[in-house]
């Protein structure tokens, strides 16, 4: 993996799940600051090199105004799309409001802005079913980049991540990810795992350490829109119950699950970045620990 080296960093988000894993793959050799509101982020994942900052990104003139980072990563908003309908208001506090402030402290700075989009821009909804508030907020937030970039001259990158697994990973309660969860069930003995209806929804399991691959590929080569970061496997869930070895115990749908949705990496894949953990391989060694 190519490297980013003495560069000054901010990772929003960076105590969360992505963004802990990029911190601690950066701070060896650049200075690294997360700023982080602890909705979803953990001080169990700090590393030891990296400076936290406290506080919502709203206020990042004032919380990081003394640093002149080179780069930002911003990684840390509301992301989860059907729990986004019972918290609108958190989902416009979080992710609409304070994206002004992340502009307008980039342009100021002159550091290159990476956000991560939301690959939901790319799903095959339901016809009565077409956007989560998620899902609107995010795909908002892209156009509003791509418009200011082109009025004030911002250099930028807008990455999407398809469904995220590994170390880090929240197991329980609405920030939960699926492969947690499930992990977490079949290590308390359960023999059957929860899918929503109707069960061959595909997903597109992506390991952390190839979304940081992707991410930095994309910090020192990428520019605009488009940036997909996503395994090329697609896995259905009921495909993925069965790697557990388990039965899947279907559940009512829920509004804004999505049926798929479209694979784009094209971009990142020019940039000589490729996925390299595969999601069988990982849950193999993992049911193959956790028996021993």
């Amino acid at each position: 993996m190519e490297m980013l080296q003495n560069k000054v960093i901010i990772v929003i988000g960076g105590a969360g799940f992505v963004g802990s894993h990029l911190c601690e793959f950066l701070q060896t050799h650049n200075k690294v600051i997360s700023l982080d509101n602890y909705l979803s982020g953990n001080k169990d994942n700090h590393a030891s090199e990296v400076t936290y900052i406290e506080g919502s990104s709203l206020n990042i003139a004032e919380l990081a105004g003394e640093l002149s980072p080179d780069i930002i990563f911003h990684l840390g908003e509301y992301s989860r799309v059907e729990s986004s309908f019972d918290d609108y208001d958190l989902v416009v506090q979080n992710n609409l409001v304070p994206f002004s402030a992340v502009l307008n402290f980039a342009k100021e700075k002159c550091a290159k802005l990476i956000y991560s989009g939301s690959s939901t821009k790319f799903a095959n909804y339901d016809i009565d079913d077409v956007q989560s508030p998620y899902a609107w907020v995010k795909a908002k937030n892209t156009e509003h980049l791509i418009n200011y970039a082109s009025w004030f001259s911002l250099e930028y990158a807008i990455v999407y991540f398809y469904n995220v697994y590994g170390g880090n990973e929240i197991a329980i309660g609405p920030f939960s990810t699926v492969i947690a969860k499930f992990k977490r069930l079949f290590l308390e003995g359960k023999k059957s795992l929860p899918v929503v209806s109707p069960g061959t929804q595909v997903r597109n399991f992506t390991h952390y350490s190839d979304i940081v691959s992707g991410l930095i590929a994309v910090a020192l080569k990428g520019s605009g829109d488009g940036f997909g970061i996503g395994n090329d496997r697609s896995v259905s869930m009921l495909e993925l119950v069965d790697q557990f070895g388990c039965s899947p115990e279907l559940v009512p749908s829920r509004r804004g699950n999505r049926e798929s949705a479209k694979l784009v990496t094209s971009a990142t894949q020019a940039l000589g970045w490729s996925p390299k953990v595969d999601l069988e391989d990982h849950l193999s060694s993992f049911i193959s620990n956790t028996s021993k």
